[in-house]
């Protein structure tokens, strides 16, 4: 029997499990949070950090696994790639690469050695540093940890009095304590983030989404909705569909799932904004196989393990799909009660609800994506009636909170 490790212990991870399982493969959860909800479902759990890279690596070899994954797990991709590496394994992409694309501000200075579109950005490891670039940025700019995911410890400032409260901000969510100041890009249309598969270093599936934020919520960067397919140009997703392909060229990148971020400026400029060697968060890979009809997780999970899997290849979307985040739009805490939701609205368009908290846990505002409340997944046959149905969410959907 194949063993496949998986770094962390999210609900993220509980399809991936299940899908291993019909797969006849034994997995091994892997944090040091024993109560985490994907423990209950693996076959075997291992308490031990994840970004601690040596103990992961020798829990991995004293249990002999086959393959490793960091699915939806941002701060263990490092990890997973050094054990790969290490034991010989299959993974997307070398220890080096992970490095690179997992600190953001190592892959900003990437893309601008190898004259990829990359907004003004600079890293910073001393939190006075800034001060003395106040001239350096364009105002307004963003801040952001190095090597955090879900929209956490990002902060725009739109005058330099700002800059002490949003650097504390991120340091106090950065594992390493680093943190990058880039300038603010106005977007036109919408930021895009979406699950693509490479086979070999050629990129065979991609998708562009439509991300949506609640600028209502505590934290108006966390996307809360995410389209398919995307509004963004033919032409566009034309070049980033080459930028990407380069991208995977020049950083060796092999066979696997990548979580990939994009968008467009109002002056019609491409960027690529983050690539991780995982799936990413917010149920990505599974409202895809609905859309799309492609098992990204199956072919990641076989891919890991030596495996040999079906041919992947680029498919038209199914109607037109969205991906809420269910989250708290109002400011107050308190204890959760009921979700509610309209009967018609439920029986027409809505084809998965998944939530994560059950009555009486305690709701926080929407700071970032561990705020979410679940997920839930939509299938409309156009956009007009998409937007006609999501405009008016108030009328259709009650979050009930007491206290």
């Amino acid at each position: 029997m194949k063993k496949l490790m998986l770094l962390g212990g999210s609900r993220y991870l509980l399809p991936v499990i299940k899908k291993a399982h019909e797969l006849g493969i034994y997995t091994i959860t892997c944090d040091y949070l024993p109560d985490n909800i994907a423990h209950k479902y693996s076959d075997e759990y291992c308490n031990v950090s994840v970004v601690d890279k040596e103990a992961v690596l020798d829990a991995a070899k004293k249990i002999g696994i086959d393959g490793i994954m960091s699915f939806a797990c941002d701060p263990g991709v490092v990890t997973a790639a050094y054990v790969a590496e290490k034991m010989g394994l299959p993974f997307q992409c070398s220890y080096e690469t992970a490095c690179i694309l997992q600190d953001k501000g190592r892959f900003r200075e990437f893309l601008i050695d190898n004259r990829f579109n990359c907004p003004r950005a600079k890293r910073y490891e001393e939190k006075y540093g800034p001060f003395n670039d106040i001239d350096y940025f364009n105002w307004p700019i963003i801040i952001k940890p190095t090597d955090s995911a879900g929209s956490k410890g990002v902060s725009k400032v739109d005058e330099p009095n700002g800059l002490n409260m949003a650097i504390e901000k991120a340091i106090k969510e950065s594992h390493s304590g680093s943190f990058i100041i880039e300038e603010f890009l106005t977007f036109k249309g919408y930021h895009s983030s979406t699950d693509v598969f490479t086979v070999n270093g050629v990129v065979k599936f991609i998708t562009f989404s439509d991300q949506l934020f609640d600028q209502n919520a505590d934290n108006p960067y966390t996307p809360t909705r995410i389209i398919w397919p995307s509004t963004m140009s033919d032409k566009n997703q034309k070049y980033l569909e080459n930028e990407i392909q380069r991208l995977v060229k020049l950083l060796d990148m092999k066979t696997g799932i990548y979580n990939i971020e994009t968008c467009v400026d109002i002056e019609d400029k491409p960027y690529i904004m983050e690539v991780s060697p995982r799936g990413g968060g917010c149920k990505i890979a599974e409202i895809q196989k609905m859309a799309y009809d492609v098992d990204l997780i199956e072919a990641e999970i076989k891919s890991a393990v030596g495996l040999q899997f079906k041919e992947i290849s680029k498919t038209e979307c199914d109607g037109v799909w969205c991906e809420m985040v269910i989250h708290n739009e109002e400011k107050e805490c308190g204890r959760f009660l009921s979700l509610e939701i309209d009967s018609e609205i439920q029986k027409k368009y809505i084809k998965m609800i998944e939530l994560q908290v059950t009555k009486g846990d305690f709701v926080y505002p929407f700071t970032g994506a561990n705020m979410a409340l679940g997920d839930m997944f939509l299938r409309f046959d156009s956009r007009y009636e998409l937007n006609e149905v999501m405009d008016n969410q108030r009328h259709w959907l009650d979050i009930k909170l007491e206290g």
